[in-house]
């Protein structure tokens, strides 16, 4: 017997989205990490707001809501909020109830800026890395380091020499000329430099990215941007590796892009041994290193960082940054390592 078609309006709902989401689904599981980091924050969250004035969007609020645009590659605030207005998962992670009010996608936006403005981002990350590191998910003594190329929100066009009077045009021929990062620079985002990852590839405006990756489970233990130049690569490394802190032995993978005699000292006179992949010729590594097993585990383990530069591109919307200016790039780089160990460690069980 055929039912009957009644597309009835009811007036009251007593179903909240909390019942809607399935007791198994991979979101309940990542809201509980995060909750425990935002409830540590609470004290960091006090500081950045006054007693007096206008409320603001909730910072959990916010958190929550860029960590969804991340997982489920959004691409704009506009359509997040679109998102939210419909979407019963997306209400119940961020918080809101089945008859609250989205925002404004430009007041949404403002109330991001203030959040980023104030290292909420890198506190966020490392506040989710100590909930890893306490469920012994981090090994502490074997690392990889790597970089990949994030191409900046600036066309070849707006790379136009630096002194006003040299410019002819909208910048669109630019064939034939010769430039360089010391003589133009990006009308649109001063900050992107004119670069290539290897040779044979075509020069683009882009940042630097670069991670700090824990051997044992593939979590990201370092992460940060730079402008691309010629030695971002081997100085970010060392700043990582500073960063990690305490006096223990540790080992660091890399590809033979940082089989570099300086790079390699500076390592050894930090109690850090290099395995870095060797070059054929004139390598900094040599028997002392490569005989112990621990070399070829190193070598082969490294490999996981690039599984970890595609989910950042694909899925965390990474390849084309949609900002501009090293800071901010920097900060949305940072939030996309956290959306990352965040899955990470839903796989491993941490709940």
């Amino acid at each position: 017997m055929r039912g009957a078609k009644v597309e009835t309006q009811g007036l009251f709902s007593y179903v909240s989205p909390e019942q809607r989401v399935p007791q198994d689904h991979p979101l309940r599981a990542i809201r509980a990490i995060v909750d425990r980091s935002l409830a540590e924050m609470d004290s960091h969250f006090s500081t950045m707001y006054s007693t007096y004035g206008r409320p603001s969007i909730p910072p959990e609020f916010l958190l929550r809501a860029l960590l969804l645009q991340v997982f489920y590659s959004i691409r704009s605030e506009r359509q997040l909020m679109e998102q939210l207005n419909y979407n019963l998962l997306f209400r119940w992670f961020v918080g809101l109830g089945m008859d609250d009010d989205v925002w404004v996608p430009t007041v949404f936006t403002k109330n991001r800026d203030r959040l980023l403005d104030h290292g909420t981002v890198r506190e966020f990350f490392r506040s989710v890395l100590e909930q890893a590191r306490g469920q012994n998910l981090l090994s502490e003594e074997h690392f990889s380091v790597d970089g990949t190329l994030l191409e900046a929100w600036a066309s070849q066009k707006s790379f136009r020499p630096k002194d006003p009077e040299d410019r002819e045009g909208d910048g669109s021929d630019f064939r034939g000329q010769s430039r360089s990062n010391e003589t133009h620079a990006s009308v649109t985002d001063p900050d992107a430099r004119l670069y290539k990852k290897a040779p044979g590839e075509a020069s683009r405006l882009a940042y630097l990215g670069h991670v700090l990756m824990d051997n044992r489970h593939g979590l990201i233990a370092g992460e940060q941007v730079t402008t691309a130049d010629g030695t971002a690569e081997v100085d970010a490394a060392v700043q990582l590796v500073d960063d990690l802190g305490g006096n223990q032995r540790i080992t660091l993978g890399a590809d033979k892009g940082y089989d570099r005699h300086g790079f390699v000292q500076n390592l050894r006179d930090r109690n850090v041994t290099p395995h870095v992949a060797r070059k054929r010729k004139g390598s900094a590594i040599d028997a002392r290193t490569t005989r112990h097993r621990g070399y070829a585990m190193s070598i082969h383990v490294r490999r996981r960082i690039e599984s970890i530069f595609g989910w950042m591109k694909t899925v965390g919307g990474m390849r084309k940054t949609r900002f501009r200016g090293l800071e901010r790039v920097g900060l949305h780089f940072s939030l996309v390592t956290v959306a990352y160990n965040l899955v990470r460690m839903v796989r491993l069980g941490v709940a």
